[in-house]
Parts: structure tokens; C-alpha cells; sequence
């Protein structure tokens, strides 16, 4: 079995009910969820918007290959509403599923690049990964989350929130 750890985003519709039943289908098609960390509401990131985000990190046990769990999460992002983008930039949706890692698998291709490669620019993803993967260490920066998340530049604000 391989750690896979994802984040879940998205500013609309019911979130958290939508975060829900999307690990209930990842758990479904991906394998046994490990942790999950709170939630966490931001302010959009790259763009405007009038709704805020929520962002849950995931760990699951996961034994398929790289490019069949892209293949997955993508289809479970376009069940659940997530339209594909007609231009580039970021915009609203009910969810986005990003691969942050797997194991510490270093891919680059066309469809897919793990570590994500934007993961240690945002407040957003780095401080729930600090909840229960502090001590992870980035294969590609050789550094903790925590060590990451402390030198992260982000001046963006990110709060744990409950529901």
C-alpha cells in the first residue's frame, strides 16, 4: 500500500456535505482513508470571489499507480459539479481534489506532477497538513511541513473552523 495524501477544496454548495460523500467515494475507489485533518476556511487563492474556501487534507492507503488515481479524482471531481476550466486562472467550484503526495514518488508529466508543485506556496495546504503531518518530509525540498509552513510566504489568511 502507498500514502497517498490529497487536498479537498471547494467555495461552493454545501461543502463539508460534499467533502462527505466525496472520501466516502474516494475511500470506494482509492482505498482505506488513514487521517484526515479539520477544515480550514481561506480566502480565495489567485482570484476573486465572494465565497470563501474550505480545505481538508486526506491520507489514504492507496495500492493503485499514479496515474489511475489521477484518472479517479478527476472523475469523482466532474460527479460531484467541477466543471473544466474553458481558460486558464482559478476560479469557484464545489470541489478540487489536488494530489499533494504519494509516497515519495516524484512524477512530472503532462496530466500529473507530484509533489504538488505549488503545495509549499499555500497557507491553505500547509497548515492542515501540519495537523497530523508535521514531521513529513518533502521529497523534493527536503524539508518538514512544519519547516515549510514556517517559511511560507503566503500572506493570505487561513483559519481552522468547525462544523
Amino acid at each position: 500500500m502507498g500514502r497517498l495524501i490529497i487536498l479537498l477544496g471547494g467555495n461552493q454548495g454545501n461543502i463539508t456535505k460534499t467533502f462527505r460523500a466525496v472520501i466516502s467515494r474516494l475511500e470506494s475507489e482509492l482505498g482505506s482513508i488513514v487521517e484526515c485533518s479539520g477544515y480550514y476556511e481561506s480566502e480565495p487563492w489567485g482570484f476573486e470571489s465572494d465565497y470563501n474556501f474550505i480545505n481538508q487534507v486526506v491520507e489514504i492507503d492507496c495500492s493503485l499507480s499514479a496515474d489511475e488515481v489521477i484518472s479517479i479524482t478527476q472523475g469523482v471531481e466532474q460527479e460531484f459539479g467541477r466543471m473544466k476550466k474553458s481558460s486558464e486562472g482559478y476560479t469557484s467550484r464545489p470541489i478540487d481534489i489536488d494530489i499533494l503526495f504519494f509516497d515519495d514518488l516524484i512524477v512530472k508529466s503532462t496530466k500529473l506532477t507530484i509533489p504538488h508543485p505549488r503545495l509549499h506556496k499555500r497557507l491553505f495546504t500547509l497548515l492542515p497538513l501540519t495537523e497530523k503531518w508535521a514531521e513529513y518530509i518533502h521529497p523534493e525540498k527536503k524539508r518538514t511541513i512544519q519547516q515549510l509552513a514556517e517559511e511560507c510566504t503566503d500572506k493570505g489568511w487561513v483559519r481552522r473552523v468547525n462544523y
